[in-house]
């Protein structure tokens, strides 16, 4: 087992350039997990893991499959330059980041598209949601937080190893999931807006959630098959996006 003690180790600088800046993870097409259950549920994807990070004096649960899997020995010290929480676990792995086929896309009938959604603890806790749900994937467009924000890995609790997510521009993927016949809806406070709960559908659907403050961009809108509404029965003004999230979701998966 490799053994790192000092802060500025080469490979430690860049585990802390991937906790820290976005433009690493895109740079390098890597992301770190932290903690013992988010490091589990990585394994459950083996072959997305290149390796693990143990804090000394760190035990990793004996049934773990990791025989072939690279381990890093660190110091307390060296952990502390990467964990992203205050009172870490000491237990990391650096993963390599999805990589979605075309082929399999095609096929894919319950869809959530995300429209600008800036916050990383919603966007962690849409994709979780939509893992529960049964969905097949989710999309996130253009101004959504990082998918490999720590904040958002955490938020998600493990989903980002269990169901496929993609960026990409919102207009075509409305355009290709239509010509597959998967009809797409919107969520938003027009006249023509329909209650959630009242949609009749064959199975097949997307769902498209927008920005916290200003919603989904009007001209994807305009290209949906239907928008829908969620009623508000108190003196709320709103609901937050990702219990929205939920509420829409579950009304639609029968």
């Amino acid at each position: 087992m490799k053994r790192i003690e000092s802060t500025q180790n080469s490979l430690v600088k860049y585990w802390k350039k991937l906790a820290t800046t976005r433009k690493e993870r895109e740079r390098s097409g890597e992301f770190l997990v932290e903690g013992f259950h988010l490091v589990e549920e990585a394994l459950k994807n083996k072959e997305q893991i290149l390796q693990l990070i143990v804090r000394e004096g760190v035990d990793l649960p004996l049934l773990w499959p990791i025989d072939d899997v690279a381990i890093v020995e660190v110091t307390p010290a060296v952990a502390k330059e990467f964990a992203e929480t205050e009172t870490t676990q000491g237990v990391f792995a650096i993963c390599k980041q999805q990589i979605v086929e075309e082929e399999l896309m095609a096929t894919w009938r319950k869809v959530l598209l995300v429209d600008a959604v800036q916050d990383p603890g919603n966007i962690g806790t849409m994709i979780r949601t939509a893992d529960a749900a049964g969905l097949d994937a989710v999309v996130l467009g253009k101004g959504c937080a990082d998918l490999y924000n720590p904040k958002t890995l955490r938020s998600a609790q493990g989903s980002h190893f269990h169901i496929p997510v993609v960026r990409g521009d919102l207009e075509d993927w409305i355009d290709a999931l239509q010509d597959n016949g998967v009809p797409v809806f919107g969520t938003a406070l027009e006249d023509d807006a329909v209650t959630y709960s009242e949609i009749q559908h064959s199975g097949s659907f997307a769902i498209m959630m927008g920005n916290e403050g200003s919603g989904i961009n009007p001209q994807l809108l305009s290209k949906t098959d239907q928008n829908i509404i969620i009623p508000i029965f108190g003196q709320a003004e709103s609901l937050n996006v990702a219990v929205a999230t939920g509420i829409v979701l579950y009304g639609f998966v029968k």
